[in-house]
């Protein structure tokens, strides 16, 4: 492969997998660790780039979940709203899980947590799911 094709490769590969994990951390479905897996076959040199890549995707979509539940109106308490008020910006180290993820996120912003430590929780749980998950493939 000559120098212009791999990087045009691994620029898209590293875009493909950004786009990918955040939107997989939205409502949306998404398969943003098959992109990994599939960009750290191609480019093994390209750990720690699509580690961080990937985490900030993810992380950036967790906060656009985050940000929806901020919007909504503030009506009833809601049973396993309280859990996670119970808990508070940690239980975003759980924000990388299916099913529950997301909606730990919305709720997150519904409780009107503090963003930057929702973030930085997101992130953090993030960022071991994607480094597990990259290990393992590498």
């Amino acid at each position: 492969m000559d120098t212009v094709t791999q990087l045009f490769t691994t620029d898209l590969s590293l875009w493909g997998l950004f786009l990918s994990s955040l939107l997989g951390a939205t409502l949306l479905p998404g398969g943003s660790e098959l992109v990994l897996a599939g960009v750290l076959k191609l480019h093994p040199e390209l750990f720690w780039p699509a580690i961080l890549l990937g985490t900030l995707g993810n992380t950036l979509g967790g906060m656009i979940s985050f940000g929806m539940g901020w919007l909504l109106p503030q009506t009833q308490q809601l049973k396993h709203v309280e859990r996670v008020r119970k808990h508070g910006a940690p239980a975003l180290l759980l924000a990388w899980a299916p099913l529950i993820g997301d909606a730990l996120c919305v709720a997150a912003g519904w409780l009107r947590l503090n963003p930057w430590q929702a973030a930085l929780f997101m992130a953090a749980g993030k960022f071991a799911r994607y480094g597990l998950l990259a290990l393992a493939v590498s």
